[in-house]
Parts: structure tokens; sequence; C-alpha cells
């Protein structure tokens, strides 16, 4: 009696393609082309998904711009108004009146110098 030829059973479903999950992505021909110009000037010129790999995890290795201080938030604020102020200062009055009259205007009123968030530097100035 012969022999059975034995077959590998076939397995159900897809077939598995790799061990981490696929991402896909839309990109305009112009982004396309900028990476596959980045690609051909790589050493190892690297595939298509290789670069874009690659440029994710420079990107991600960058470290960002932090959020403005609020230190510099406030000294932004009081050029900004103080250019405001010299806009609308009275030029008939003399250059120590206009200088008394900014500063004033830039500290705020005394009513509400106390309960300001920053009153403990307010008060030091």
């Amino acid at each position: 009696m012969k022999k059975a030829v034995s077959a590998k059973q076939k397995s159900r479903g897809r077939p598995a393609t790799g061990i981490t999950p696929m991402m896909g992505f839309r990109a305009d021909p112009v982004i396309r082309a900028a990476i596959v110009r980045w690609a051909e000037n790589q050493p190892d010129h690297p595939s298509l998904s290789a670069a874009i790999r690659r440029l994710v995890e420079l990107g991600l290795t960058v470290k960002m711009k932090g959020r403005p201080t609020s230190e510099g938030q406030k000294l932004r604020a009081r050029e900004m108004a103080g250019k405001a102020i010299d806009h609308m200062t009275d030029t008939t009055a003399s250059a120590d009146d206009q200088a008394s009259r900014k500063r004033r205007l830039l500290k705020g009123p005394e009513e509400f110098r106390e309960v300001r968030i920053d009153r403990g530097k307010a008060k030091s100035k």
C-alpha cells in the first residue's frame, strides 16, 4: 500500500505580516517628494517606509520650544503697554511729567496693587 501524501493544513485568515502594528497615512505629492529627496541624501538610501520611520523618530526626539515663561509674558505686556502709552502721551507736558505719568499707568492704581498676583514683585519695584 502506498503511503499517503501529507499536505500542510492551510491556516485560516490573513497571514501575519509583522510584529508591530502598521500605521498608514496620506501625504501630498510634495511631502512624498521631500521625503524621497531626504532619503536619497542619506548614506544608506533607506526605502520610503524606512525613511518615514526615521523622520518620525527624529521629530519625536527634537526638543520643542516651551511655552513662554510668565516673566517673559509680563515683560512683553509691560513693553506693549509702554508703547501704547507713548502713542497717547501729552506732548505739551514736560519730559519729567510724561515719564511720571507713564510710570503711574504701568504700575496701575493703588487700589489694585494689593490684589495683584505678583504683588510681592510690584512692591519691590
